[in-house]
């Protein structure tokens, strides 16, 4: 059975941040660091690294009668880098530029009255599963927090989403 169409749009997201490296014109390689749902990470774990999460969701879908439902699902990026000692967040504004830098190709999938097709979701058929919008906002970088040595970057990503919920695999 395939995934559903919410996990498909991680796993999408997931490989459009991997592809951020040196080879494809960015200064950070995310090729393999970039997780969904973790939100604790050790010595073994990569850096830079980026995490998506699913904060809590504070819109209601509409309904169309149809068994369609549209809606806004807002997904929470965050990027780990080992900080600058006397420029603590210097570093995690590098990685947000380029992870932002990647994104902002995607939300232009949907601009110029091209096809929809953010993060390869096709779209436009008004049929449901499908990404009509994304947004990207409140990007700001952090210093460490108390003895962690990695400052982090936050961005707020918003996915206007139609989803069929009678056949959510489709």
């Amino acid at each position: 059975m395939p995934d559903p169409f919410r996990l498909r749009v991680l796993k999408a997201l997931t490989l459009a941040l991997q592809e951020i490296e040196p080879s494809n014109g960015y200064d950070h390689d995310l090729s393999e660091a970039v997780f969904r749902g973790r939100l604790y990470f050790g010595n073994g774990d990569p850096l830079p690294m980026v995490s998506i999460l699913e904060p809590n969701q504070d819109s209601s879908p509409v309904a169309d009668g149809g068994g369609n439902v549209s809606g806004n699902w807002t997904l929470h990026v965050q990027g780990f880098v080992k900080d600058d000692p006397k420029n603590p967040t210097d570093p995690a504004h590098k990685l947000m530029a380029d992870v932002l830098k990647r994104l902002a190709i995607e939300a232009e999938n949907r601009l110029n009255g091209r096809t929809l097709n953010i993060l390869g979701m096709g779209g436009g058929n008004g049929k449901g599963n499908e990404i009509e919008k994304l947004t990207i906002e409140n990007a700001a970088a952090y210093p460490p927090q108390s003895s962690a040595e990695y400052a982090c970057f936050s961005v707020i990503l918003t996915f206007r989403l139609v989803e069929d919920l009678k056949d959510p695999f489709a």
